[in-house]
């Protein structure tokens, strides 16, 4: 089955945050079942320079307002570090700028307005070579691409390529001045309510829900949640009318990047049954960021966008009695500055047991998580969550809120459940009374040594690798082709 995934970002050669683990891995993983898989991504300039042995397939002219990408080139290739075969949009004006990948110019419903035609253009044949069965399109950026097929169905009076639209995060949506819909040449009804219309502005998201055959998300908890007024962001009424077509299922983690046994970043290796190395990583970390170097003291982290979202407002909150509890924390992030600058302030204040470190750093992220014993993670809402899987392998326990994909992957430690089924330190309330109580409870474990080892090498000996979701979604794939 040949199928193109859509997306804006792919680890290692972009990443913003876990969209790009995502579309790094479920194209290897879906590999060796079967699927011949191909990647479309926009030309920015980290993936241009990871691109090998391109060759041009097509000069692009798409429609409406893309003046300043006409002209330019899809080009194939490959992205060895990726180890993935890829389309790459050649568009200059479009993609080669400073700052970040999504920093808006005015013009960002252009930019990825022509992501996602290219990605129609790719099922209608564009590559007289290679002709996609199913289109797999990821978040918001990506969203336009089932409108664009739906619109060229229209037009050839035929079926084209299935397609499979992805929410990683529902909040994001891409919403733009109702002005701008003519720049993105789609016909004109399609700008209604049975539409890409929301509220009298374009809605990249509202699109991809419309108009995909299957809608999924990553976990079966936020399926459910995002259907709901609460956590549906203005959208959960089209979800609710979609829910036969909506699934949730779990991304992975790739054993090949995130695994103690194997990783090159971290101070010692180590496995569920031989845990020295942990405590080698743990010296190492608290000794890199200035901490007291006390095996005893139990050692919290955070690596997360640093937004009201993910609750680390509450952290600020709890962390001064954490410290004061003889607890130590670490943060590598970055985001609201407010945050920013209140994190470096209990920093300066607590300076033996707090660290504190903006921005981002792949490979201090995987020192920082083999070396704690604990990682947060009080999401007011949480799609999926990632760094709670990368915890559960690195015999970090998590300690979450229980909503959407947290709520899925980690099981809360009580008295009765320490010999059953308990994994990590789950609260209800987004409040920070909720996250300290979680954090006693976490340190009351910690201090029984014996009961901490059965929950950490549960934990790691759990099953996270992309396997199980690659089957569902080749799955998924196969249901449409009937």
């Amino acid at each position: 089955m040949r199928v193109l995934q859509v997306c804006a970002e792919i680890f290692p050669l972009l990443k913003t945050g876990g969209l790009a683990d995502v579309a790094g891995a479920l194209p290897l993983a879906l590999r060796p079942l079967g699927a011949d898989m191909r990647v479309l991504l926009p030309g920015f300039e980290a993936i241009l320079n990871g691109l090998e042995d391109a060759a041009v397939v097509a000069e692009l002219h798409p429609p409406g307002g893309m003046h300043l990408a006409r002209g330019a080139r899809l080009l194939y290739g490959r992205l060895p570090r990726c180890d993935l075969q890829a389309y790459v949009i050649d568009a200059p004006a479009y993609y080669r700028r400073g700052g970040g990948p999504y920093d808006d110019h005015g013009d960002n419903h252009l930019r990825f307005g022509l992501l996602g035609w290219v990605a129609a253009a790719l099922a209608q044949g564009l590559d007289g070579f290679w002709q996609p069965e199913v289109v797999h399109a990821h978040d918001w950026h990506a969203a336009l691409a089932p409108a664009y097929l739906r619109a060229a169905e229209q037009a050839l009076h035929r079926r084209l390529a299935r397609t499979v639209y992805t929410v990683h995060n529902l909040a994001y949506q891409g919403m733009y001045g109702a002005q701008r819909f003519g720049d993105l040449g789609l016909p004109g009804h399609f700008y209604g309510v049975q539409g890409v219309e929301f509220h009298g502005h374009v809605n990249f998201m509202k699109a991809g829900l419309y108009f995909a055959d299957r809608i999924t998300t990553v976990s079966p908890s936020y399926a459910r949640e995002i259907q709901s007024p609460e956590q549906g962001c203005g959208l959960d009424g089209l979800l609710r009318s979609r829910m036969m077509s909506l699934s949730g299922i779990l991304n992975g983690v790739d054993p090949a990047v995130w695994h103690p046994a194997t990783d090159a970043y971290i101070a010692a290796p180590y496995d569920a049954d031989h845990l020295d190395g942990k405590a080698a990583c743990k010296a190492a970390l608290q000794a890199e960021l200035g901490l007291a170097q006390d095996p005893l003291r139990p050692l919290a982290c955070v690596v997360s966008r640093l937004a009201e979202q993910k609750g680390l407002h509450l952290v600020l909150q709890a962390l001064p009695r954490l410290v004061e509890a003889g607890g130590q924390f670490a943060l590598l992030g970055s985001g609201d500055a407010w945050m920013e600058a209140a994190f470096r302030e209990l920093a300066q204040a607590h300076p033996q047991a707090v660290s504190v470190r903006i921005g981002y750093d792949e490979p201090f992220a995987h020192r920082l998580i083999a070396g704690s014993d604990v990682i947060l993670v009080p999401s007011r809402y949480e799609p999926c969550g990632l760094t709670q899987l990368y915890g559960l392998q690195y015999g970090t326990l998590p300690l979450v809120r229980r909503v959407g994909g947290l709520a899925d992957t980690v099981a809360d430690t009580r008295l009765e459940t320490v010999d059953q089924d308990a994994t990590g330190f789950v609260f209800d309330a987004f409040d920070a009374d909720a996250l300290v109580w979680g954090a006693r409870r976490a340190l009351a474990l910690y201090r029984r040594p014996a009961d901490w080892r059965i929950v950490q090498q549960r934990g790691m000996r759990q099953s996270w690798d992309w396997g199980g979701p690659a089957r569902q979604y080749l799955q998924l794939y196969r249901s449409l082709s009937h």
